[in-house]
């Protein structure tokens, strides 16, 4: 039973939060309709003090929210605007902390899960997959991720996980090869042996030939060989953010090393690639009759001791060992080494 004036309290601070949030959404809008590359310094500054003033939940969730219903639609997005908003992110993610490229990483990776399993028919797929694409260009994921992702396109091989394989090497083979060359080469030969098994199945031969084709240009490190390959403007950008990023002082490795597993998984396992990230769940290994408590060796203690200790409320073996140390030793080297053993 909720008592009214409780209930009615409870009702108006829900109102207050909603506009709250009703109006940080309105601002957050606003700066992201107007992102371009030359305003990007003000802008990721602006939005840094939004991030000071307003809850980091709260933001991290409205940003998320603008980005995707701005970068994933049912037609192809321009490659360029994509990088721009993932900029944005990476820059964020470097100077007001890592929570904010692993919630938008998150709800991206979860987002194209659901999509790719449902089989929808519209561009929304390969948007999210540039978005992850660009994510790893702008060092804020691990290649760990991308070749994850790769490996399960790889595993099913149908026509869709084609054309995805192919946009994914198209943006970022050559860094995936620059990153991790072994990785790279096992995911070729995989890809090659998967092609033989399959090759009658699949109706668009010419699209598989082109794929391997592309991957045999990546392994021998031939950019002629791709079409439309044009690295230019991911490096002005990458340029762009360092500078950024530089006059931030934020220049440690903040790349976030994540298995795909890990991501999908976040809810039941926790995440812990975020530093102090709050998770309330099942235990992460259930099986509790092999937990051991730990000894104490705290030798004898007077009956006297043991009574204060039940006094002073130490109900654990480990509040009563530290207690009873505390209380017995002489001074406080012979408590240092006691309370060590």
């Amino acid at each position: 039973y909720v008592p009214p004036q409780v209930r009615r309290a409870q009702e108006a601070l829900d109102d207050k939060k909603r506009e709250e949030l009703g109006r940080l959404k309105k601002m957050v809008n606003g700066l992201i309709n107007r992102l371009s590359e030359p305003n990007l310094s003000s802008i990721s500054g602006q939005l840094e003090e939004l991030y000071m003033a307003n809850s980091r939940r709260d933001m991290n969730a409205t940003l998320t929210d603008i980005l995707l219903s701005a970068c994933v639609t049912a037609v192809a997005m321009p490659p360029r605007l994509v990088m721009e908003h993932v900029l944005l992110v990476s820059i964020l993610h470097h100077t007001v902390g890592i929570e904010v490229g692993a919630h938008f990483l998150e709800t991206v990776v979860k987002k194209f899960d659901e999509l790719y399993k449902s089989d929808a028919e519209g561009k929304e797929c390969e948007n999210l997959f540039a978005l992850i694409a660009h994510l790893y260009n702008f060092h804020v994921v691990h290649s760990l991720l991308i070749f994850d992702l790769l490996k399960r396109l790889v595993s099913t091989f149908t026509e869709k996980d084609i054309e995805l394989i192919l946009f994914l090497l198209k943006n970022v083979g050559f860094s995936l090869r620059k990153d991790d060359p072994l990785a790279l080469k096992e995911l070729i030969s995989e890809a090659q042996s998967k092609a033989n098994t399959v090759e009658k199945k699949l109706q668009d031969q010419t699209r598989v030939r082109f794929m391997l084709e592309t991957m045999l240009a990546l392994r021998n490190n031939d950019m002629r060989k791709i079409p439309g390959y044009d690295p230019e403007p991911v490096e002005k950008l990458r340029k762009l953010q360092r500078t950024l990023i530089h006059n931030s002082g934020s220049g440690k490795d903040t790349q976030l090393r994540v298995s795909l597993e890990s991501l999908l998984n976040a809810d039941k396992v926790g995440r812990w690639w975020i530093v102090g990230s709050a998770w309330s769940g099942a235990p992460m290994i259930d099986d509790t009759s092999n937990k051991t408590q730990p000894k104490l060796h705290v030798g004898k203690v007077s009956s006297k001791i043991m009574a204060l200790a039940h006094k002073q409320r130490m109900n654990t073996d480990i509040r009563r060992g530290i207690f009873c140390v505390l209380m017995t030793s002489e001074d406080f080297l012979d408590a240092f080494e006691k309370l060590l053993k």
